[in-house]
């Protein structure tokens, strides 16, 4: 069943971004994508008054929600929208989190993902500091989610560098793991693509990797490299900078194949921190 990955170069103005996002969904749509994934902050980057953006959206006042639903319900596609800001549910004027929405083709929100790990690091770049903590709350549940194309597990970005995360997903039935993203240029040069197919190949699930692709407001320059990776590790289409959709077929007979061959999840092995510090003895290498 045909999935879309979507690359875009959002800036701050949030209608424009969605009139581009729009265009791009159509796009999948029109390849005959199922289900597609917007990048991380697809409706805004470089924007620090997530907090208003956040609220607008939980009283009903702003954009992007009502866009995303009537966009699902005009295509009959199920996205997964990058990320947003949005508070908790039941608390609206609580602090905002990262938050990465499963939208069905009927327009209805099926899931939500709070980004776990936040982007709180130093980079050798022109920003030079990044703290979404200042932003941002963090998240603290695992999501997955049933859709035409498979089981998704949904993370955002910096996830990929937790490996644990993504075992937790797979542990709850993941097949396709999405990771919409806006990777700094120095630190996706150096890591991108590594982190993607080993998150793949250790889960053996299909990795989809949206991602911001360009210059933006702040200054702040993206890697791009948006991708699809199969459950072997294989790279099936990728972008190396602007818009782009990209569009692979998951083969559930391949992956069950790759899965039954190479059990990797019956034989994870777990071990006690005691055991990890317990010092060698000598007579253990004694015939």
């Amino acid at each position: 069943m045909p999935v879309a990955v979507i690359q875009m170069v959002s800036q701050s103005d949030v209608l424009a971004n969605l009139a581009r996002a729009r265009v791009l969904l159509e796009q999948a749509a029109a390849g005959g994508a199922r289900l597609a994934v917007l990048p991380e902050n697809f409706a805004a980057m470089g924007r620090r008054d997530v907090a208003d953006i956040g609220r607008a959206e939980a009283f009903g006042q702003g954009p992007i929600l009502p866009w995303l639903k009537q966009a699902a319900r005009d295509l009959k596609l199920w996205i997964v929208a990058g990320t947003l800001p949005l508070p908790p549910v039941d608390q609206p004027d609580a602090r905002v989190h990262a938050c990465s929405l499963l939208i069905d083709d009927q327009g209805q929100i099926v899931a939500r993902y709070d980004k776990l790990h936040l982007f709180d690091v130093d980079v050798a770049d022109n920003r030079g500091r990044y703290r979404e903590s200042d932003d941002y709350a963090y998240g603290y549940n695992v999501v997955v989610a049933d859709t035409p194309v498979g089981r998704v597990g949904l993370t955002v970005c910096y996830d990929l560098r937790f490996p644990e995360l993504y075992s937790e997903l797979r542990a709850a039935g993941a097949e396709l793991i999405t990771a919409p993203s806006a990777f700094t240029a120095v630190t996706g040069a150096a890591h991108w693509e590594v982190l993607i197919r080993a998150r793949a190949i250790e889960t053996q699930c299909y990795v989809l990797a949206a991602a911001q692709g360009g210059m933006h407001p702040g200054p702040r320059e993206t890697f791009g490299h948006a991708a699809i990776v199969d459950p072997w590790g294989r790279v099936l289409a990728q972008q190396d900078q602007g818009e782009a959709v990209l569009l692979a077929e998951r083969d559930s007979i391949e992956q069950a194949s790759i899965r039954t061959r190479m059990p990797v999840a019956s034989h994870r092995r777990f071990f006690s921190q005691g055991a990890r510090q317990r010092p060698v003895q000598d007579d253990e290498f004694k015939a």
